[in-house]
């Protein structure tokens, strides 16, 4: 699958401009750890996994991770983007635990990155460049700030890696810096 076959899936199911960002925003996430982790060759691949990982949450959200495996089987897409793409919501609506280091990655980033992107909004700066993880730390112990991102699925995804906390906010702000203002 190409990104522009993925973003054609995406877009057929997805028409709301925050769920087209927040695809694009984990798209290059994924791409800047495949890079990092040095999966550099599967680089595409991540991202396109970072793409669709949330293709049906705005049609179908109760069944998020669930219909995303069937719409993707009818189109023939790749089993291991459907396993990736399902295994973000391991504990969540599905089973299917992240086996792969870029499935253990996508289920870290994914509510992690609209964590952040919360936190940025309320600066003044409105910018991930000088954002520091303290700021970002505050923001996660308070339960009322960005309420919907998963504090669980966040610590559950760094344990995942065998990160720290600090390790996945740290390395995560690093690859939002690549690619925001």
């Amino acid at each position: 699958m190409t990104r522009e076959e993925a973003w054609a899936l995406l877009t057929e199911f997805n028409k709301e401009e925050f769920h087209l960002e927040h695809a694009q925003i984990v798209e290059r996430t994924m791409m800047y750890f495949a890079d990092q982790l040095g999966y550099g060759e599967e680089r595409e691949f991540w991202g396109i996994v970072g793409l669709l990982h949330d293709l049906d949450f705005e049609q179908y959200p109760d069944q998020h991770c669930i219909k995303s495996q069937e719409i993707m089987r009818e189109r023939g897409v790749d089993e291991r983007i459907i396993h990736a793409t399902a295994s973000h919501g391991y504990g969540i609506t599905v089973d299917i635990e992240p086996e792969h280091e870029m499935e253990k990655v996508l289920y870290a980033v994914d509510e992690l990155t609209g964590l952040i992107g919360a936190v940025v909004l309320m600066r003044p700066s409105k910018s991930v460049q000088d954002l520091e993880l303290k700021s970002v730390k505050k923001k996660y112990k308070s339960k009322g700030f960005a309420a919907g991102c998963d504090r669980t699925v966040i610590q559950r995804g760094a344990d995942m890696l065998g990160w720290t906390l600090d390790e996945l906010i740290t390395r995560t702000i690093a690859a939002l810096r690549t690619f925001q203002d």
